[in-house]
């Protein structure tokens, strides 16, 4: 029984830390400071609240990254390269996690 546990400790301690890691990613992508900043609350969420808040963590930042997808597809193609595989990263974990479901993309997906 502990070691069943000690399993379910690691697999919520792995999946905050894999959110935190995409979140920073996408920090990283920011097309600016004040955008980037913008995501503070958000990794404070994924740190500090419940397993269960993590899907609503991920679809604000997927939302974010989709606004700034849209804002950077003309002016920096490799801006906007970036911004869409981190993305991409996070909507496949959040899949693969079961976080999330297919329902849950931004309703601009166009495909």
């Amino acid at each position: 029984m502990r070691v069943r546990l000690v399993a379910i400790v690691m697999t919520r301690q792995y999946l905050r830390g894999e959110v935190l890691v995409l979140l920073s990613r996408l920090e990283a992508a920011a097309p600016c400071r004040e955008s980037a900043a913008a995501l503070s609350p958000l990794r404070h969420q994924a740190e500090t609240l419940p397993l269960g808040a993590l899907p609503a963590v991920l679809k604000h930042a997927l939302d974010q990254a989709e606004a700034w997808c849209w804002s950077s597809l003309g002016d920096d193609p490799e801006l906007f390269q970036r911004e869409c595989v981190i993305a991409a990263e996070l909507y496949e974990f959040g899949l693969c996690s079961g976080l999330l479901a297919p329902e849950d993309h931004a309703a601009g997906d166009t495909d």
